[in-house]
C-alpha cells in the first residue's frame, strides 16, 4: 500500500533561528502580522508555535530598558533627574500637575471660602450657640 500525499502545505516546524527572530521582533513591538510575514507563516500558525517567544520578547526588552533607566537614574546630572522623573511618572503614576492638598495653599482664601467658614462658625459667638450645642 502506498502513502498518499496530503493536500496543502506541510506542517510548520519551528527552528531555533525562527524562534529567536520572533522573540527579537516581538521585543521591538513589530506587529504580529508583519512577524508572520517575515517567518513565512500565517498569524494563526505564529500564535500556535511561537506564543512563548511573542510574550517573552516584549518582557525582555522592557527589562533591559528598565535596567538602563535605573542605571541612568542613579547618576547625579540632569539626565539622571529626567530619568527619575520619567520612571516616577510611568511606573508610579506621579505627576507634577497633581493638585496640592487643601492644607498646602500658597494663596489666600477667596470670598466664597471666607463666607463658608463664617457660616460654619457663626453660631459659636452668639446666644444661639448655646442653644444649638
Amino acid at each position: 500500500m502506498s502513502k498518499r500525499k496530503q493536500a496543502g502545505r506541510p506542517p510548520h516546524e519551528p527552528s531555533e533561528k525562527d524562534r529567536k527572530m520572533v522573540e527579537v521582533l516581538s521585543g521591538f513591538a513589530v506587529p504580529t502580522k508583519d512577524i508572520a510575514e517575515v517567518v513565512g507563516i500565517t498569524q494563526a500558525t505564529l500564535f500556535k508555535h511561537y506564543r512563548d517567544q511573542l510574550r517573552r520578547g516584549g518582557a525582555l526588552v522592557q527589562a533591559k530598558l528598565v535596567a538602563n533607566l535605573l542605571r541612568i537614574a542613579s547618576g547625579s546630572d540632569g539626565t539622571a533627574l529626567k530619568a527619575i522623573t520619567f520612571a516616577l511618572q510611568c511606573r508610579f503614576g506621579w505627576s507634577q500637575y497633581v493638585p496640592r492638598p487643601d492644607g498646602e495653599r500658597d494663596r489666600p482664601p477667596g470670598k466664597k471660602e471666607i463666607q463658608q467658614r463664617e457660616a460654619e462658625t457663626a453660631h459659636t459667638e452668639s446666644d444661639w450657640g448655646r442653644l444649638l450645642n
